[in-house]
């Protein structure tokens, strides 16, 4: 094994931001003026936080989970899927089941280090990212391009 680590500590968002997150979120939302799903995973895409308003019908509710798994599985927002899966080298990647490429997908970052995703679905696509990063941008969190 050589000079390699066994383990490496990660670091994860913790139930309280996540929670804290969908708070932002659903403020955000109600102030742009639209229903909303919105979903926070840790690190490996697992659900930490979510929370649906009552007039958002299951299929965004369903998106918002994917948005948050891809934007922290890739580390990159969802709005870049769009160029991204026009490169035929990385098109068969808009075949997986969980990948997402409209925006409202954040990975949830931290000095640099991603702690989770998140997702936001119900809105327009402009809507969902508008909603995500001020969310975002209003805990301080940073908000990649």
């Amino acid at each position: 094994m050589g000079t390699e680590q066994r383990a490496v500590a990660t670091s994860s968002i913790g139930r309280a931001a996540a929670v804290e997150l969908v708070e932002a979120v659903r403020r955000a939302a109600r102030e742009i003026g639209f229903g909303v799903a919105v979903a926070v995973t840790d690190p490996g895409g697992h659900l930490k936080a979510f929370e649906r308003t009552d007039d958002v019908p299951f299929l965004p509710a369903e998106v918002a989970v994917d948005k948050a798994w891809t934007a922290v599985a890739f580390r990159t927002p969802t709005h870049v899927w769009n160029d991204y899966v026009a490169d035929p080298r990385i098109a068969p990647l808009q075949h997986h089941p969980r990948v997402v490429a409209v925006g409202g997908g954040y990975p949830v970052v931290v000095d640099g280090e991603v702690i989770g995703g998140l997702g936001v679905s119900g809105g327009t696509y402009a809507q969902d990212q508008q909603a995500a990063e001020a969310a975002l941008a209003e805990l301080g969190y940073t908000i990649p391009a």
